[in-house]
């Protein structure tokens, strides 16, 4: 039996969303500190399938972030 090789993503996965993207730059970078920890966020719920489920540390991370901001 001939293995397969595992599939590669597709070409336009890498940019997914490029055109929200370059709108969203602005927005991420008014999260200052907390961007870094949005980022992340974005990329688990990419690699996960929008499994959210699966990204809670980084959900929880976020929320921890933008509650000190408020203070």
């Amino acid at each position: 039996m001939e293995q397969t090789p595992p599939q590669a993503q597709p070409p336009q996965q890498a940019g997914l969303h490029q055109s929200d993207a370059d709108d969203d730059d602005e927005n991420v970078k008014q999260l200052n500190e907390c961007s870094s920890l949005y980022l992340s966020l974005q990329d688990c719920i990419v690699k996960s399938n929008r499994n959210w489920k699966s990204c809670q540390m980084e959900v929880q991370a976020l929320k921890a972030c933008n509650e000190r901001r408020k203070k």
